[in-house]
């Protein structure tokens, strides 16, 4: 078969959007795509290179594929980049892996989504969204707990969550929202934050969905509290271990498959996702947020997670193609 590849490379958009030094961060290295690649030819499969932006549209109308493995994020800031991609191709009637563009918008703005599995009986943290300056004074006037930390509302891939995106009260709180609506020019979010473990849950499949994993992220070193920042990601080998399975009480666990694939299904994920929470110290999950284009590099959680139940790379990209593919039979022909 035929399967093109989309994508996204940092070296292709950083004079672009460097509008803060995170502005690349979701986009793949040139070794993520090869390694992808790699995984798709072992598997008997033509690999196209269809790259992202301009370059996609002619690769897609010029280049025949039968099917497309899509990691493309999209471009711009809009919150709706990383349907960009899927909704070509379902113009064009094109089969292609991952969750549709309905799904992919929705997931990036966080606010929605913490709304839409809300409603879902999951729990997850007190939240106000800050629009503009005109917004700021309802965090005085609402009943709101600090700590808190603020985040950009249309962003993954850790994008403007930093250490110093922690606050402890409403007059911290707004230096830190006024900073982050002029730099990423969005709305941001005020999230409570959960006291406990880091944990990252990966699903694989559709009718079925399965936990790949639970993975809790533990700091090498305790002080004040730990958060998943941007900081530690790009150092995690210095910073953090990764603990999976996670060593969690069982009925903790339960909750946490439990609300995972809750969140999955009412947010009509495909394919593949992974789910962050914090599970409190009485071992309640509360959902924070869903990325249903989970990088796939070497060093993405998703990854490290797939490694560490004892899959490789290629058997990692095989499951979530294998899973697509479910969707497409006439596909399976070709």
């Amino acid at each position: 078969m035929r399967i093109g590849l989309s994508y996204d490379l940092k070296e292709a958009i950083a004079t672009q959007q460097a509008i803060c030094d995170d502005a690349c961060e979701e986009y793949d290295s040139p070794e993520t795509v090869g390694l992808i690649a790699s995984s798709l030819g072992a598997e008997g499969h033509t690999v196209v290179m269809l790259g992202g932006g301009r370059e996609f549209l002619d690769k897609i109308l010029h280049d025949k594929v039968d099917f497309v493995f899509n990691i493309a994020e999209g471009r711009g800031t809009y919150r709706g980049r990383e349907a960009q991609v899927p909704s070509i191709l379902e113009m064009l009637d094109i089969p292609y892996s991952g969750s549709d563009p309905q799904c992919l918008a929705i997931c990036l703005d966080k606010p929605l989504t913490k709304k839409l599995v809300a409603s879902a009986v999951v729990n997850t943290p007190n939240w106000l969204v800050i629009s503009d300056r005109q917004d700021i004074r309802q965090i005085d006037s609402r009943d709101f707990h600090f700590p808190a930390i603020v985040k950009p509302a249309y962003e993954g891939s850790s994008k403007g969550i930093r250490l110093t995106s922690v606050v402890e009260d409403a007059r911290q709180a707004i230096e830190v929202i006024e900073s982050l609506l002029e730099k990423y020019r969005q709305p941001a979010m005020l999230e409570e934050v959960i006291l406990g473990d880091e944990v990252t849950v990966g699903i694989i499949g559709n009718s079925q969905p399965k936990v790949l994993g639970i993975m809790r992220i533990l700091p090498k070193q305790t002080n004040g509290y730990f958060l998943y920042t941007l900081e530690v990601k790009r150092n995690y080998m210095e910073l953090v271990d990764y603990e999976c399975p996670a060593a969690l009480e069982e009925r903790v666990l339960q909750r946490i498959q439990s609300s995972s694939l809750r969140a999955f299904k009412t947010l009509g994920c495909r394919d593949f996702a992974r789910l962050d929470f914090r599970v409190s110290t009485a071992g309640v999950p509360y959902f924070l947020e869903i990325n249903p284009l989970p990088g796939l590099g070497t060093h993405s959680d998703l990854v490290i997670m797939a490694t560490k139940m004892g899959r490789t790379h290629g058997q990692l990209i095989s499951a979530v193609l294998s899973a697509a593919l479910e969707r497409y039979p006439q596909c399976v022909c070709v």
